[in-house]
């Protein structure tokens, strides 16, 4: 029983990394016929919808108080909103492959504020596990042919302004479970948020461009539809349900180096699915990034000093000793 809980929240982690993971072939498939905002804007449309059913059939229950949901607010404003709102411009700016190195270094931003906000502790093993994790993304965008080009610095401030921003959310997330706030709630008021925020904006950009029709046009091609319902539902609402449901069992910086994973996945479904090569670079990228995922969380674990009573007692319950 003891170790159930850790075991869960390690494979809610995984799930919601292979999700993740496989989401990209989508991403690429709904930006051929729709821009990014719009494409959000329909994810998360799709997303609450089917976070409705089982609301509407009285299946889920909602248990925070309108004052924690406030206190959710925040959560949701870090992401989605914030995050894929950045990450959308930035890579107007910036290229993939500069987007998914800055995105790498999440784990680290999430362990540097979880110590200044939740005071968690990290060994010098998860430390440097951690970092080996970075260093594999890294290692395999770098292989690819990376071109940092001066121009994309305004791109690449924006990137980092959304990596900022999911490390935020992962620890604020890990606060608030901490006050026992469900993480259905959180998912819930997240994923709300999430509509809300993407087709406001979206609406408001095509009423004032007179080009609201288009707004609607990528729903009459069956691959984009069928592309967000996968962002919308699996990638969206339920990876964000993992997500949550990881945070609440485990370190925020141990759950964030799962972020990671992601990225083996993407490798794995572009060769399988996409007919890309899988480069030698690949591999060893990829065993670097699960040995630094697995390592910083059998190795995260720092033994708390007792207290000073307990070796005072545990002095006397020695054998021979009288109490």
């Amino acid at each position: 029983m003891g170790n159930s809980r850790p075991t869960s929240a390690y494979a809610a982690a995984v799930a919601s990394s292979l999700i993740i993971g496989l989401s990209f072939i989508f991403v690429k498939l709904a930006l051929t016929e729709a821009d990014p905002l719009d494409t959000l804007a329909h994810r998360f449309t799709l997303s609450f919808l089917a976070a409705m059913v089982p609301f509407a059939f009285g299946w889920v229950r909602l248990q925070s108080s309108w004052r924690d949901m406030l206190r959710i607010l925040p959560l949701a404003l870090l992401y989605p909103i914030a995050f894929f709102a950045f990450q959308a411009y930035g890579l107007l700016y910036a290229t993939s492959s500069e987007a998914g190195i800055i995105h790498a270094t999440v784990p680290i931003l999430t362990m540097l504020l979880a110590a200044y906000v939740l005071k968690e502790r990290s060994s010098l093993g998860q430390k440097l596990c951690t970092f080996l994790s970075v260093a594999g993304v890294i290692y395999i965008f770098a292989m690819k042919g990376l071109q940092l080009q001066a121009t994309s610095m305004k791109g690449i401030l924006l990137i980092l302004i959304s990596a900022l921003s999911l490390a935020g959310y992962s620890v604020l997330a890990k606060k608030l479970s901490q006050r026992q706030i469900p993480m259905l709630d959180m998912t819930y008021v997240v994923t709300i948020a999430g509509f809300l925020g993407f087709n406001a904006i979206a609406v408001t950009r095509h009423s004032f461009a007179g080009t609201l029709g288009q707004f609607w046009q990528p729903l009459t091609h069956s691959t984009f539809t069928l592309s967000v319902f996968y962002l919308g539902v699996a990638s969206s609402f339920i990876s964000i349900f993992l997500s949550n449901f990881a945070l609440s069992r485990l370190d925020a910086s141990k759950a964030s180096v799962f972020n990671n994973l992601a990225t083996v996945v993407t490798i794995v479904a572009g060769v399988l699915f996409l007919g890309e090569r899988l480069e030698y670079f690949h591999i060893v990228g990829a065993i670097v990034i699960v040995a630094g995922v697995v390592g910083s969380n059998m190795l995260g674990r720092r033994k708390s000093p007792l207290p000073k009573e307990s070796l005072l007692l545990r002095d006397h319950t020695k054998p021979g000793r009288s109490v």
